[in-house]
């Protein structure tokens, strides 16, 4: 196939798949570029709610203490999340007192004083999970829209492909206009500059973001992706819970347990205590290095709820690499990979994303409205009448 030809293969490609697939698209990268900083702007807009006053020196109440304080009024509690900077209130998750009386919920507790400052169901919070169900699901029904959000994510990824490959210039002097914006030109120069070089800018973490989105759409992906990762992606709602040996003696207290966790775990970071679920549950601690720039690096220890023992470790520097990036797969699709950081280009990328559908149809429309050259009229001469025949 010439070289030529080739080209033309592939801007059709680009262009009818990116057609089809444009108002999905759009939606789905408008939803995770305002998803981007949900954290973010949760924290701040309800500030009262996620972050208690602090006076240095200050020290937090036994959490056996607040564990009694919470339940008296709320639920009981399955788990605790410890921030690591003093100025923030700590989560506790519930569940519901009895049985059939609804979903659990978290609470956020000033640790000074055992006060409760709210939960998490703000109307912020409300906000955003309809902001995730379009992402995820076009606010269809789950099953549905995963399918079509899967199939938009799998266009994209041929979308962003082919581009890179029309945005190779087909001559090596017209190299510096693949990196430039030319602001000067005319409108529809700048808009196909707009598409083109941001496009390629942005090319590597839109890539990312679609191939880990694929793996909560499609459970073959998944399953393609574990199986070359040599681990299990998602694979921590999958593990065989372990059990407490010495059941039968008094259950150990929840500070007797964050004291043995962390004995092995010296650093500061954020800490989530995972309470037993029945008798002969045990206690889980999951800690994260403040100072880590992996947000995803969490070790993991499994206490006996009696006798104290560690039933069993899980550290990420441990892991193999292919372990690693399964574990990370849920940060590295947000880009909370890397904290503030990771999400600033992911913000930026993700409107880069959500402007392409805009730019590309525009290219089209003009492309459309080019008048073609107006054909030539053939003016037909008159044929000469034959001369009379003489007599």
């Amino acid at each position: 196939m010439a070289k030529g030809k080739i080209r033309i293969f592939f801007n059709d490609i680009h262009l009818w798949l990116g057609l089809a697939s444009g108002i999905v698209l759009f939606l789905v990268c408008l939803s995770g570029t305002v998803y981007t900083f949900r954290t973010e702007i949760e924290e701040r807009v309800n500030r009262k709610i996620y972050f208690v006053n602090y006076d240095a020196g200050t020290k937090p109440l036994p959490l056996s203490t607040l564990v009694t304080l919470v339940e008296k009024s709320k639920g009981v509690v399955t788990a605790v999340t410890i921030p690591a900077t003093p100025q923030k209130a700590w989560a506790f998750s519930l569940k519901p007192q009895g049985a059939g009386k609804g979903r659990g919920k978290t609470v956020l507790v000033n640790p000074y004083t055992g006060t409760v400052t709210g939960d998490t169901e703000t109307g912020s919070s409300k906000f955003f999970m309809t902001v995730m169900k379009l992402h995820r699901w076009l606010l269809m029904e789950q099953s549905t829209g995963r399918v079509v959000v899967g199939i938009a994510t799998l266009i994209f990824v041929v979308l962003l492909l082919s581009g890179i490959i029309l945005w190779l210039p087909r001559r090596l002097r017209y190299w510096k206009q693949g990196f430039v914006i030319l602001f000067s030109g005319k409108w529809k120069r700048i808009n196909h500059d707009l598409h083109n070089v941001l496009g390629f800018y942005s090319f590597f973490f839109l890539l990312i973001m679609a191939l880990t989105g694929l793996c909560w759409s499609f459970d073959w992906y998944r399953n393609s992706a574990s199986a070359m990762l040599g681990a299990t992606v998602f694979g921590a709602k999958k593990e065989k819970p372990v059990r407490s040996q010495a059941v039968g003696t008094a259950m150990l207290s929840p500070d007797k347990v964050l004291e043995i966790g962390n004995g092995p775990l010296r650093y500061t970071g954020i800490t989530r205590l995972g309470f037993p679920a029945d008798s002969t549950g045990t206690f889980s601690i999951s800690k994260n290095d403040a100072a880590s720039w992996n947000s995803a690096a969490t070790d993991k220890l499994i206490i006996d709820a009696y006798s104290g023992a560690v039933l069993k470790t899980d550290l990420f520097a441990a892991k193999t690499a292919g372990q690693k990036i399964a574990a990370s797969i849920r940060p590295i699709h947000t880009g909370e990979i890397y904290g503030l950081v990771s999400k600033i280009i992911y913000f930026i990328c993700c409107l880069i994303a959500t402007s392409l559908p805009v730019t590309g149809t525009l290219i089209w429309l003009n492309k459309l409205k080019k008048k073609k050259p107006a054909s030539k009229r053939t003016v037909l001469r008159a044929r000469p009448e034959p001369a009379a025949a003489a007599v």
